[in-house]
């Protein structure tokens, strides 16, 4: 991969964090009738909605998302005032039970006693329901709440806070353990965003872990910083979204879990699926011994593999990634070869990486041992930034351009391909 120059992930770099979504710094907009999340509010309840979106509430308002203005709860969730007859929300969150999928995605609400389930902004039949029939030995008037998935969380389960208890409901044996963390702040509301958890207290937010309630780093923070955009506040200053015409890659993969990783100089950026959206972190912040960018990355067989110069990493996937040990090795001991690699990917159900040094594809078998080129094709192309194999075929990067081919045949074949522009909907620039 060429040094980047001008890329979308240097511009996002201006606002990143350590690990909350940061947006530019614009005035939150308000006609003066409503609450001012700018002011300093401590929300009532935070929690995604079944499209990704944001919801932060405070008494009978919330904000949809991380900027614009207040609205009455009711006009998205009616029956909450229209039912229950109070304007406040204790606790919300989004289950996640793939096991389940007449319940995986419906937004929980909490008020009082009474537990209501959304789907689309529409109450399932049969709510509310007292909070014990559907999550038995949980107590009533909690603080906040939060879904932790298998993984991040020993099983699938939703935390419920209430004073410095937790009570950590498990959703396939409906049991509940409960904890005490005294050092984590009492959490009027709590978010788990890209499987990082935060604890809001007052207009400050606490990260923290969802299993030991260890809190590490400079925390508290102000959520103004980092989950709203306000004048005077933010890490973004006079950040703009670059053109795509400006965009570059250096890598791109995705692993067996489906999230694409893409990556330029000293940032990534990471979709789980578009309804969530691109963010972007220092690359360090995954893997922290990947200090100078990379130029190559590819996933094979629930490992990431990232090339810088001669040097290879492997890292274990999960929940977070973490060193293999004896890594970074070689190219030469890893994969048989030497000189800088352009690019790398592996097909899905396949067991060879495909390794691009200038004008030539090398195919190298990955179940041999040692491994060793099987064989070395030359390209048409040459130049290229990043590649990734899927299921609708192969992209080549190149610049603010890619090349779609069907299968190999295609890609080591005489036939060229006309470029295609990158697209607001593949990296979040402007077209």
């Amino acid at each position: 991969m060429k040094p980047l120059t001008n890329s979308l992930f240097l511009c996002l770099a201006l606002a990143l964090t350590n690990g909350a979504p940061t947006h530019p710094s614009h005035a939150e907009e308000n006609d003066g009738a409503l609450p001012d999340r700018c002011q300093g509010i401590e929300f009532d309840a935070i929690a995604l909605d079944e499209k990704g979106n944001a919801l932060f509430f405070k008494d009978e308002y919330l904000w949809n998302g991380y900027h614009g203005p207040a609205q009455l709860s009711n006009e998205s969730f009616k029956e909450l005032d229209d039912i229950h007859g109070i304007g406040h929300v204790d606790a919300a969150f989004r289950m996640h039970n793939i096991d389940n999928p007449d319940d995986h995605d419906h937004i929980y609400f909490f008020l009082d006693d009474k537990v209501f389930s959304y789907y689309n902004q529409s109450l399932e039949d049969g709510y509310p329901k007292d909070i014990q029939q559907d999550f038995p030995q949980v107590p009533s008037h909690l603080d906040a709440a939060v879904e932790c998935p298998k993984g991040e969380c020993v099983t699938d389960s939703v935390l419920f806070f209430k004073g410095h208890d937790v009570h950590v409901y498990d959703i396939a044996t409906k049991t509940v353990k409960v904890k005490t963390w005294p050092n984590l702040p009492v959490c009027t509301s709590v978010l788990r965003w890209l499987e990082h958890y935060y604890c809001f207290h007052g207009h400050n937010f606490t990260r923290f872990h969802p299993i030991t309630g260890e809190v590490n780093g400079p925390y508290p923070k102000d959520a103004r910083h980092y989950f709203m955009r306000c004048a005077d506040f933010g890490h973004g200053g006079g950040y703009q979204t670059p053109k795509c015409s400006d965009v570059k890659i250096d890598a791109i993969t995705s692993d067996d879990a489906g999230k694409t990783y893409f990556f330029a100089g000293p940032i990534y950026a990471r979709q789980d699926t578009a309804r969530d959206g691109l963010h972007a972190f220092p690359i360090t912040r995954g893997w922290k011994e990947v200090t100078n960018g990379v130029d190559a990355v590819f996933s094979y067989t629930g490992k990431l593999y990232m090339i810088k110069d001669d040097q290879v990493y492997i890292y274990k996937g999960d929940a977070h990634y973490s060193l293999i040990e004896g890594y970074p090795k070689t190219l030469r001991e890893e994969l048989g070869i030497e000189g800088h690699v352009d690019a790398a990917f592996v097909c899905p159900s396949e067991h060879t990486v495909h390794v691009i040094q200038g004008q030539n594809i090398r195919n190298i078998d990955l179940i041999a041992t040692p491994r060793v080129v099987t064989q070395d094709v030359p390209l048409m192309l040459s130049g290229i930034d990043a590649a990734m194999c899927g299921s609708d075929g192969i992209k080549m990067y190149k610049g603010s351009q890619f090349y779609h081919y069907e299968n190999m045949v295609t890609l080591t074949s005489r036939i060229a391909q006309m470029p295609q522009n990158i697209t607001g909907s593949m990296f979040g620039c402007r077209d």
